[in-house]
């Protein structure tokens, strides 16, 4: 699946260029199960042979991600939260979500604010539906913008680097891309950890 998957966002790339990176990290961004982490480091690889430039690569998946995260906050501010839930149940099989993980998300929003999109928008899995948890738990829309570009532009920038850096090399990696993927969540899962416990502490000391 995931194979046939890798095959479709290859194709789209090769023959939609920067519209089909930027459809892709649409689709990502809210939440349907188009892996950035396929997405991003081939259109790295294309810019380190010539076909296309990285910096438009990087500025084309941020603007995606955040046409995707627009829509998404969106849905999640306008929708009634309890038919939202129900899609949930009904599909999130489907689209990679469970109404553990939302419930969690928008936990997390509603105590900590802006940050947690900042954040989620680096962690695998996190990224493509904390756009309409923030909807959902009415972060102001500013900071929505704000932290969702500034996640965006590190996440997008790292990940495409990646494929640009291994550049000849992306024939050799695809066996170990998904080892490497679960290294970076873990590592950004403990770094929301740590933000968390400290701004716990924070607010310990204030009270």
């Amino acid at each position: 699946m995931l194979e046939a998957l890798t095959g479709v966002i290859i194709h789209l790339i090769q023959s939609l260029g920067y519209f089909g990176i930027f459809f892709l990290m649409v689709l990502n961004s809210l939440g349907i199960p188009i892996p950035s982490e396929v997405t991003l480091p081939f259109a790295g690889f294309l810019a380190s042979n010539g076909s296309l430039s990285l910096v438009f690569v990087i500025i084309t998946a941020v603007v995606g991600d955040l046409v995707g995260g627009l829509v998404g906050y969106s849905i999640g501010y306008f929708l009634e939260e309890n038919l939202l839930i129900s899609f949930i149940d009904k599909y999130g099989k489907f689209i990679l979500i469970t109404t553990h993980d939302y419930h969690l998300a928008t936990n997390w929003l509603k105590k900590y604010g802006a940050p947690v999109v900042f954040i989620g928008k680096m962690i695998p899995g996190i990224k493509s539906f904390v756009a309409i948890a923030a909807g959902v738990s009415e972060i102001k829309f500013p900071k929505f913008i704000l932290s969702n570009v500034f996640g965006g532009v590190i996440y997008c920038s790292g990940v495409t680097y990646l494929g640009f850096y291994l550049g000849s090399k992306w024939d050799s990696i695809g066996g170990y891309f998904r080892k490497f993927e679960l290294v970076i969540a873990v590592l950004l899962i403990l770094g929301v950890i740590w933000y968390v416990n400290h701004k716990l502490k924070i607010i310990k000391l204030k009270k």
